[in-house]
């Protein structure tokens, strides 16, 4: 074993071969590899991740921890789902549906969008449009309501109705 006289600089433990690598040692890098371990983004337990994508901790469901979806990470922070109220009002498509449009509420419209793509063998639902409010609930209801006046049908969250109509009533709330 060479003799190294540096130390790690986040635990202080004593650099060797064994636990500092080469590639590091040529840069100067006085990390162990423990530290840098746990450094790593996608390992740090002190972070939150949903499909690989960093969550900052001011997310009204942030959890450490990694997610395939927010609907995972929903329920093992349902407490702070139900007492959050900001988020978006979306509006989602599919080519199967011609002219119908889904105008629904979700924290985070991408993940919402991604969770109907389950349902479909060809992945083919789109996050038409969306936008942010401090009350989704509240949005969305008032949404729901202008959209059964104008469309030509709806059923449930689904309404019969243009983009441009659907979007110019979401914009106006």
């Amino acid at each position: 074993m060479k003799h190294i006289d540096k130390n790690c600089n986040t635990c202080g433990v004593k650099l060797t071969d064994t636990n500092w690598s080469l590639s590091w040692r040529s840069v100067n890098r006085t990390q162990c590899i423990k530290c840098s371990k746990n450094n790593n983004t996608k390992s740090n337990p002190n972070r939150m991740y949903v499909n690989g994508k960093h969550v900052p901790k001011s997310h009204p469901l942030y959890k450490p921890g990694n997610y395939k979806t927010f609907e995972g990470a929903a329920f093992s922070a349902l407490e702070g789902y139900n007492k959050s109220t900001d988020g978006h009002v979306y509006i989602i498509s599919n080519p199967c549906w011609d002219g119908w449009f889904k105008v629904g509420m979700a924290v985070d419209p991408e993940d919402r969008c991604n969770s109907y793509q389950t349902s479909s063998p060809f992945r083919d639902y789109k996050l038409c449009y969306n936008k942010y409010f401090k009350d989704r609930r509240s949005a969305e209801k008032t949404a729901h309501k202008k959209l059964k006046k104008s469309s030509l049908k709806y059923k449930g969250e689904w309404f019969k109705v243009s983009i441009k109509e659907a979007i110019k009533t979401i914009e106006k709330l």
